[in-house]
């Protein structure tokens, strides 16, 4: 199939066109933060540097650790912009832009996303780590997609059950982490949850500032929630995108969340920059040993 220069867009210089790379510029293995400030908190622990571009809120590093060659890029904030990140990364490496056909033979991404969380149960301690096992996106991004086969609907449903949620809003998806990468990340410091994607960060994560909500229960909602053992931890603002596209491109995708914030008890970091940076050594350490 040729993909349309509308469809495709390719920069002057060859490159993808929001994120600004070149096929050879990135790794096989991508870790995405929000803040493009993170680029270099994670980057500088990397042995060698080959590359640093940027383009609007998108920062990109690659070098090796250890031997291994690591991409890190800045997504900014929400699942708008991961539809951009992931869907440009992936053409990165499955699609000839010289032909404009995708290849016969599909490449494979670790993706790992290292990002910050508020928790909404109140034995999560702030500064801990939480793996997300399952993703609950309140986005809608995945609706646009076939995507029905990798979605768990008996859980979706039983929320919009239990929650009374409008019929305003879009209807929450579920989606996996991917377990063999899980288990690559795992130890006994890290906790499994079951992660709520928001659309935002004030109303529709409950804060209310000078605009009420429609529903000042919602998080009660959310933390009195449980399918099958399994209760909501956490909220964050991307996670849902990272395991529907990937799942859907073929890659593989996990979700490191450091919590700074307990919505429960009001608690908030007292040391938010020296917990994320111990997360990125973390992940760093179990991805390149």
């Amino acid at each position: 199939m040729y993909l349309e220069p509308s469809e495709l867009i390719i920069n002057a210089d060859g490159s993808i066109y929001h994120l600004n790379l070149l096929p050879q510029d990135i790794a096989n293995t991508i870790i995405t933060v929000g803040d493009p400030d993170r680029v270099s908190d994670v980057s500088k622990y990397f042995d060698t540097i080959e590359l640093k571009k940027g383009k609007r809120e998108f920062i990109t590093h690659t070098g090796t650790l250890q031997g291994k060659r690591i991409t890190v890029i800045s997504t900014g904030i929400g699942t708008d912009n991961i539809d951009i990140v992931l869907n440009e990364l992936d053409a990165l490496v499955n699609v000839d832009f010289r032909s404009r056909k995708i290849k016969n033979k599909i490449t494979q991404l670790d993706i790992i996303r290292i990002g910050t969380s508020g928790a909404i149960q109140s034995d999560i301690a702030v500064d801990s780590f939480l793996l997300s096992q399952y993703a609950m996106g309140f986005d809608g991004l995945l609706h646009f997609y076939e995507s029905e086969h990798l979605q768990n609907q008996e859980m979706a449903k039983a929320f919009v059950e239990d929650c009374d949620w409008s019929s305003q809003k879009s209807i929450p998806y579920v989606v996996s982490c991917d377990e063999d990468l899980a288990q690559m990340l795992m130890s006994d410091r890290i906790r499994f949850g079951l992660t709520v994607t928001n659309i935002g960060f004030y109303g529709p994560q409950s804060r209310v500032l000078r605009i009420k909500t429609n529903d000042e229960n919602l998080n009660q909602k959310l933390t009195d929630f449980s399918f099958e053992k399994l209760k909501i931890t956490n909220l964050e603002m991307e996670t849902s995108g990272i395991y529907g596209l990937s799942k859907l491109l073929g890659h593989r995708a996990v979700s490191m969340n450091c919590i700074l914030a307990n919505r429960v008890t009001g608690d908030f970091s007292k040391t938010p920059t020296e917990s994320v940076d111990q997360l990125i050594r973390y992940t760093l350490n179990k991805l390149t040993n």
